[in-house]
């Protein structure tokens, strides 16, 4: 009787999923960072680097057909107006450095994900990925808030910002957000029913983290997106599964003790604007002010990239302070210069101009219209709902959070993972066999 011969090493290796390398990347976003590391290079950053690497081996070896050319002109449309901004930015060094970070986010490493995506199931594993880490991170987070171990928030070191750092105080959000994006979707999908039942609790689990990281911003994204994925799920799921959700809520924040006060006083904040609103939201409009003032100077190409920390306060008013202050989560008192408008649209538009502008938002807004019309036919057909949640889940957060944020620092690689998750379900191949592979 023939024995069938041991695999080699590299045969056993050519055998793993394509989809570890981007996990990889996903799961390194769980490493601490030092005192000073919340804003500098992350470990997953290269690594993110080398999946593109890989995906362009993979591509040689197997001789296939990069992208398709739809794929191709939809994640290809933002280089126009990248190339143009890079070319009229203060310095080469400046441009080619925003040049090769807005194609990392929003060019390559999407593409790599696409292409090393093979199924239903490769998008689950990552989509589980990313949920186990919001979980890491979110037990952290609520450690540091319940020992006082946390970055500084109305000088009590309480605000949870995980392995992030005070320097990051968005990194955890973000993260703990977009795992409470997928765990929903999984929970909405016709997947094993202790599947669902293991992603709803996690969704539930990550509702206190995310509370406790006093960041507006994740909170309406994350209320925008969730409000979003249940009605596409249906009607019904969404009164059920919302009812579940609210009265998790209630008793979360029910618990929180001295922390509930904060939590009233920091949502009430979101709109006080014009009433005596506190400092954070003063700067955030001064600079959203500058940042639509630079773009009426140049309308067409903007700045250039890297260009908003140079023009801003030429056009900023005096009610704009000199930088934001950050302590606590082990590192010392910082005051750190405000180096961006946190509105990744008016970033956009101030150092790329309308040209960019309409570029990138362009290509995002084709991954929306084409994710959804998948996620309808996925409805009809019973199958992929959850990938489809997730995929358009993952975007719409983005979009929406994007009005408050910008990239920049670690978390951004898992931004870019989100928008080749996207990618693969509005572009790609959405089978559920190994045999897609082929």
């Amino acid at each position: 009787m023939a024995h069938a011969l041991p695999l080699r090493p590299a045969a056993r290796l050519r055998r793993l999923p394509p989809v570890l390398a981007v996990v990889a990347v996903v799961a390194l976003l769980a490493l601490p960072l030092g005192p000073d590391g919340g804003g500098g290079a992350h470990p997953a950053d290269a690594v993110s680097a080398l999946v593109v690497l890989y995906g362009v081996l993979r591509l040689v070896r197997d001789r296939r057909r990069p992208l398709t050319r739809r794929a191709a002109a939809v994640l290809g449309l933002p280089v126009l107006g990248l190339a143009v901004a890079a070319a009229g930015a203060a310095s080469p060094g400046a441009g080619l450095e925003g040049l090769g970070r807005y194609l990392q986010v929003f060019v390559l490493v999407p593409a790599a994900v696409l292409l090393l995506l093979r199924d239903r199931d490769d998008a689950r594993l990552l989509a589980w990925a990313t949920v186990m880490l919001a979980v890491w991170q979110g037990a952290v987070g609520v450690h540091q808030y319940v020992t006082a171990t946390g970055a500084s928030y109305q000088g009590e070191p309480i605000r949870a910002v995980g392995t992030f750092g005070a320097q990051d105080v968005m990194g955890m959000a973000t993260v703990v957000s977009l795992g409470l994006v997928c765990a929903l979707g999984l929970a909405l999908g016709r997947t094993p029913v202790r599947h669902r039942l293991l992603a709803a609790g996690c969704a539930l689990a990550l509702l206190l983290p995310l509370a406790v990281s006093f960041s507006r911003g994740a909170w309406i994204a994350t209320a925008v997106t969730c409000a979003a994925q249940l009605l596409l799920a249906g009607p019904r799921r969404a009164l059920a599964v919302g009812a579940a959700v609210l009265a998790a809520g209630v008793v979360l924040v029910g618990g929180l003790g001295v922390g509930t006060a904060m939590l009233q006083e920091r949502v009430g904040s979101i709109t006080q604007v014009t009433d005596a609103p506190d400092q954070s939201v003063t700067d955030r409009y001064t600079m959203w002010a500058a940042a639509a003032g630079m773009w009426r100077e140049r309308p067409l190409t903007g700045v250039g990239l890297k260009g908003f920390p140079e023009y801003r306060d030429s056009h900023a008013s005096l009610a704009l302070s000199s930088g934001s202050e950050t302590d606590g989560a082990g590192a010392g008192y910082q005051r750190q210069p405000l180096l961006s408008p946190h509105n990744m649209y008016l970033l956009v538009l101030a150092e790329q101009g309308l040209l960019g502008l309409v570029a990138l938002a362009g290509s995002w807004l084709a991954l929306l219209v084409l994710g959804l019309r998948r996620l309808r036919a996925a409805r009809r057909a019973g199958g992929g709902l959850d990938c489809g949640l997730i995929a358009c889940g993952l975007l719409v957060w983005q979009l929406t959070d994007f009005a408050y944020a910008d990239i920049g620092g670690p978390s951004t690689v898992l931004t870019a993972v989100c928008f080749g998750l996207a990618a693969w379900w509005a572009l790609g191949s959405t089978t559920s066999g190994r045999a897609a592979a082929r």
